[in-house]
C-alpha cells in the first residue's frame, strides 16, 4: 500500500469481450503494460546482478576447493604422510575464499559495506534527535506503543517552521483556500471514497500468540536478508529471491501465503507458525454520539474533509475554476507493525492540497516560472527498461507529454522548490512516475516525490492527477451534485452519451454485485459504449470485464440502454478534474534530519561533534547569545540583544553557563542553531555561522536587523560578511 494514498476500487474499468478480435482499451494495456513491467524488471534485475553471479559463482568454487583440500588433508593424516605441503595450500584457498566472500559482501552490501555505514549513521542520527529530545517515543515510562512519537522542543519548533514554510510557499503563494476539517468522519463519507472496503494491508498472526506482523514486510524482510547476507547462496537462489522483491507489490494473498510457507517463514520473535495472509482495514473504527449506532472513523487522510467541502468553496471562490484548497491536519492508520522510526507511524501529520481544474485545460498560468527546473526524474520508461533516474527539465518533461499536463508539472516543480528550500539534498530527491500496476484506472498521472536516506528511496509527497474520481464518487452516494458550470455566449447543439443501466434486471442477474456492475458500465468512455452497443445490437450479448470483480460478465440487450442525444445547451456542466499533492510531514522532516546531519572533528580532534546544517527558514532556534564571561557589564548587554531580538520575533536561548566557548559553540551546534552571538564587549559583539564557524563583528543594536535579514532569507552569510568586518576570536573561543 502507498503511503500518501491508497488506490481505491477500481470503479469504471469497463472492458468487455465481443466474440470477435478487438483492439485492447486502456484497461487492458495498462494490465498488459504492468506485466510488462515486471517481466523487464526482472531482466533488468538479472542484468545488473550479472557480475553478483559470477562472484557467487566464484565463491562457490573456491569453496568447494577448499573443502576438497580439507578432504584431501585428512586423508594424508589418516596414511601417515607429510602434510604440510597440503595444509598450506589449504591456507592459501581459504585465503582466496575469504577474498572472494569478502568481494562478494561488498557487492550485496550496497558497495563495500554500505548498508552498515547506512545503519551506524542513522543510529547516530536517532541517538542524537532522542538525546536532544527531538522526538521520543510515545508513553515512553509505560514501554510505549509502536508507532507513536512525541515531538519535544526542538521537534515542535522544526514541525512548525516546516508547516509555516508549507503555507508560505503554497496557501499564500497560491492564493488557496485553507480549511481545518474534524479528524472523526463518518462510515457513509468513507464508504463513498472507498475506504472501508479498500484501505488494508494483508496481515498474519502467529498462530500461537496471536502477534500480528504485515505479510509483505516479513516476506521482503526474509528475501532481502538472504541476498544480502547468505553468501553461500547459488546464483539462481539469490535470482529467485529478487524475483520476489520485484514483484512483492503485485502478490495476492494467496500468492503471499504460498510463498510464506514455502520459505519456512516463522514470527520473528518466537520462531511459532503464521496463520494465511487476510486483509485488515487499516482505518481506526470509532462510534459517533452514545448510542454506538453512528459508526465513524479517525480520517486516513485529510483529502476527503475538502472533496466533500467543495460545493460550498466553489461557490466562495465566486464559481470560478481553477482553485486549490488546502488542509493540514492529522491522520491515523492503524498499522499492522509499524517501523522505520518517524517513516511509518499510526498518527502523522498530512498537507494535502486539491487544485480543482477543467478537464478539458489543464493549462497553468504560471507554468513558465519552473519549466527551466532540472531535476531527476524517474519516468515509467526508465523504470520498464531499467535505467536509473536522470535529469530532466520540467519544461521538455511536459511537453514531451512524460508529465500529462502542466497543471501537475506546475505542481511537480513547486514541490520540488519546496523540498530543495527546506534543506533536502537535491542529488538524493527524485521524482518518480508510477508504474501502470500501480495507477488506478481513473488517474491520469502520478508521481512521487521520493527522498533518499538511509532506509532508502522514501515516498513523501504524492503528486496525482486523479481526475474527477471523488467527487464523483461523493456525488453519487450523498446525492448532491459536486459540479462546476461554464455558461455560454449563445446555446449550443452538443450530443452527449446517456448509459442507462437496467437495475431491476441487473440485479436479477448479478444479485449483491449489481452495484459494481452498474458502476462499471457507468464509467465507460464514449467509445467503450458504442462499441457495447453495436455488439449488443448484432448479438444481443456481450462479455463485459468488471475489473472490481475480477472477471466478465455476460451483458444482454435489456440489461442496459445506450445511446446518443442532442440537446441545445446553454451552458456546460461538468465535474472538474482535481490535480492532488499529499505531503507526509513527518517523512519529509525525518529526512531532513538526516540530510542535515554529519560530524566534525574537535578542535583537539580527540572527538567527532554532530552538527545540523538546518537553513535558519527550519532550524528549531535561530540564535544563542552567550557573554563570553559571567559578568554584570556582559549581562546587561545580553539582556539588551534579549529584548530586540524577542521585539523582531526571533527564537533564541542565553547561555550563561559556566563552560568554555567552544563548548557552548558545540552544544548549539548539535540541535542546528545557525548564529550564535557572542558578547565580549559593552558596545559590540560578534555573531558566528555555524557551518563555516566564520565571526562577524558589529555593534549591539544592530544585532537583530542583522538576524532577522539572515533568518527571514532577505540576507546571505555572504552578504552580511562583506558589510560587516570579520573576527578571529582567541583560542579559547573556537572549538
Amino acid at each position: 500500500m502507498v503511503f500518501m494514498r491508497f488506490r481505491p476500487r477500481l470503479f469504471g474499468c469497463s472492458l468487455f469481450s465481443p466474440s470477435k478480435p478487438r483492439t485492447p482499451t486502456l484497461a487492458t494495456a495498462s494490465a498488459a503494460a504492468a506485466a510488462a513491467a515486471r517481466r523487464r524488471r526482472i531482466v533488468s534485475m538479472a542484468a545488473s546482478s550479472s557480475s553478483e553471479d559470477a562472484l557467487r559463482r566464484a565463491l562457490a568454487e573456491r569453496q568447494a576447493a577448499v573443502d576438497a583440500q580439507a578432504e584431501a588433508v585428512r586423508g594424508l593424516k589418516a596414511a601417515g604422510a607429510d602434510v604440510e605441503a597440503a595444509v598450506e595450500a589449504l591456507k592459501a584457498l581459504k585465503v582466496e575464499a575469504g577474498a572472494a566472500a569478502r568481494r562478494l559482501q561488498a557487492a550485496v552490501g550496497s558497495g563495500g559495506g554500505g548498508a552498515a555505514a547506512r545503519e551506524e549513521m542513522r543510529q547516530a542520527v536517532v541517538n542524537t534527535l532522542e538525546r536532544k529530545l527531538f522526538y521520543i517515543p510515545s508513553f515512553k515510562i509505560y514501554r510505549g506503543v509502536a508507532g507513536l512519537y512525541d515531538y519535544g522542543p526542538p521537534g515542535c519548533a522544526v514541525k512548525a517552521n516546516v508547516l509555516s514554510f508549507w503555507r508560505q510557499h503554497f496557501v499564500l503563494e497560491e492564493n488557496m483556500l485553507e480549511v481545518d476539517c474534524p479528524c472523526v468522519t463518518p462510515e457513509i463519507v468513507l464508504k463513498a471514497s472507498g475506504h472501508v472496503e479498500k484501505f488494508t494491508d494483508l496481515m498474519v498472526k502467529d498462530e500461537k500468540t496471536g502477534t500480528c506482523y504485515r505479510a509483505d514486510h516479513l516476506l521482503k524482510d526474509y528475501c532481502k536478508e538472504k541476498v544480502e547476507k547468505d553468501l553461500t547462496l547459488s546464483p539462481e537462489k539469490a535470482a529467485e529471491f529478487k524475483h520476489v522483491l520485484a514483484v512483492l507489490d503485485d502478490l495476492s494473498a494467496e500468492e503471499l501465503g504460498a510463498k510464506i510457507k514455502e520459505y519456512g517463514i516463522v514470527a520473528p520473535d518466537t520462531k511459532n507458525p503464521l496463520s494465511d495472509p487476510y486483509p485488515f482495514n487499516l482505518m481506526f473504527q470509532t462510534s459517533i454520539g452514545p448510542t454506538g449506532l453512528s459508526v465513524g472513523y479517525m480520517r486516513p487522510e485529510t483529502a476527503q474533509g475538502i472533496f466533500v467541502n467543495f460545493k460550498d468553496l466553489y461557490y466562495y471562490n465566486g464559481q470560478k475554476l481553477p482553485f486549490a484548497a488546502a488542509q493540514i491536519g492529522q491522520a491515523f492508520r492503524n498499522e499492522i507493525s509499524p517501523r522505520q522510526g518517524l517513516l511509518r507511524v499510526r498518527e502523522f501529520t498530512l498537507a494535502e492540497i486539491e487544485h480543482f481544474v477543467d478537464p478539458e485545460d489543464k493549462s497553468h498560468p504560471k507554468f513558465a516560472h519552473v519549466a527551466g527546473l532540472e531535476f531527476l526524474m524517474f519516468p515509467r520508461e526508465l523504470q520498464l527498461s531499467g535505467e536509473s533516474a536522470k535529469l530532466v527539465k520540467l519544461g521538455e518533461a511536459v511537453s514531451k507529454g512524460i508529465v500529462n499536463n502542466e497543471t501537475l508539472g506546475y505542481f511537480i516543480g513547486r514541490v520540488y522548490l519546496f523540498l530543495t528550500r527546506l534543506g533536502i539534498d537535491k542529488t538524493r530527491l527524485r521524482f518518480r512516475q508510477h508504474l501502470p500496476n500501480e495507477m488506478a484506472h481513473y488517474a491520469a498521472d502520478c508521481w512521487d516525490a521520493e527522498i533518499e536516506c538511509s532506509y532508502g528511496w522514501i515516498e513523501c509527497v504524492g503528486i496525482a492527477d486523479r481526475s474527477a474520481y471523488d467527487l464523483r464518487a461523493h456525488s453519487e452516494k450523498s446525492g448532491v451534485p459536486l459540479v462546476a458550470h461554464e455558461k455560454f455566449s449563445k446555446p449550443r447543439e452538443v450530443e452527449k452519451l446517456v448509459i442507462v443501466p437496467s437495475k431491476k434486471d441487473l440485479g436479477l442477474a448479478f444479485k449483491g454485485n449489481q452495484k459494481m456492475v452498474v458502476e462499471a458500465l457507468e464509467s465507460m468512455s464514449e467509445k467503450e459504449a458504442m462499441d457495447m452497443r453495436a455488439a449488443l445490437e448484432s448479438k444481443g450479448e456481450t462479455n463485459f470485464q468488471v475489473c472490481t470483480l475480477g472477471k466478465e460478465v455476460v451483458i444482454t440487450k435489456k440489461m442496459v440502454s445506450i445511446s446518443m442525444e442532442k440537446k441545445m445547451e446553454h451552458q456546460r456542466v461538468f465535474t472538474p478534474s482535481v490535480i492532488e499533492p499529499s505531503f507526509g510531514i513527518g517523512r519529509i522532516i525525518y529526512c531532513l534530519f538526516e540530510h542535515s546531519f554529519y560530524t566534525r572533528p574537535s578542535k583537539s580532534e580527540d572527538e567527532q561533534l554532530n552538527v545540523f546544517r538546518f537553513p535558519p527558514i527550519v532550524a528549531p532556534i535561530k540564535c544563542t547569545v552567550f557573554p563570553l564571561v559571567k559578568n554584570q557589564e556582559f549581562d546587561a548587554a545580553a539582556k539588551v540583544i534579549d529584548k530586540a531580538l524577542t521585539a523582531a520575533g526571533i527564537s533564541h536561548i542565553i547561555d550563561t553557563t559556566a563552560i568554555s566557548i567552544g563548548r557552548r559553540y558545540a552544544r548549539t551546534d548539535e540541535i542546528g542553531v545557525p548564529f550564535a552571538v557572542t558578547v565580549d564587549s559593552a558596545t559590540s559583539v560578534t555573531i558566528r555561522e555555524r557551518d563555516s564557524k566564520e565571526q562577524i563583528r558589529l555593534g549591539i543594536d544592530e544585532v537583530a536587523s542583522v538576524v532577522k535579514q539572515l533568518t527571514d532569507g532577505q540576507n546571505t552569510w555572504a552578504d552580511v560578511s562583506f558589510k560587516y568586518p570579520s573576527h578571529v576570536g582567541p583560542q579559547g573561543d573556537q572549538e
